[in-house]
């Protein structure tokens, strides 16, 4: 099953969880990826705060899976910064296999975050964000920068 952007961006907590246990862990993302934050989902502020965040504080994350690294996309500069490794490992939601991103080893200052992402879609991944390794307090997307200017329609891209 394959899922949009907007999709994900729409659904509430629940609805993601069942999304993130029944998608595949898929391949370590390649280079930069767009991100959306999902936080409030199910409510009506999950688009506007989406927005907000994207224009002031992240835009995604860019892959180094040669390496195990990535490095966060920040602020309207895009500026780079927030090391973390990735590598494949056990979800904390589930035990199954995900992508997970720690920033324990790389970070002071987003030491206590552990970011597991699955492939819900082509290009596409859903990703949820936990903090001290229990506390689940959002989630966001990451997908495959646009070529085509219209493409972001077609596949479900939210305008944020």
């Amino acid at each position: 099953m394959s899922f949009t952007e907007r999709e994900l961006l729409a659904a509430d907590n629940g609805r993601l969880e069942e999304v993130f246990r029944a998608s595949p862990a898929g391949e370590v993302p390649r280079g930069p990826m767009e991100g959306t934050a999902i936080l409030g989902a199910g409510t009506g502020l999950a688009g506007p705060i989406a927005a907000l965040v994207r224009l002031a504080v992240w835009r995604g994350k860019v892959f180094s899976p040669e390496g195990g690294y990535l490095s966060n996309r920040l602020g309207a500069f895009d500026t780079l910064a927030v090391l973390a490794r990735v590598a494949p490992g056990p979800s904390l939601l589930d035990e199954q296999q995900c992508i997970v991103i720690d920033y324990a080893r790389t970070s002071l200052v987003a030491r206590a975050v552990r970011d597991e992402i699955r492939q819900v879609g082509p290009g596409l991944y859903l990703g949820v964000i936990w903090l001290f390794g229990s506390s689940r307090v959002g989630w966001f997307t990451l997908r495959t920068p646009e070529t085509d200017s219209g493409a972001g329609r077609d596949r479900g891209r939210p305008e944020v």
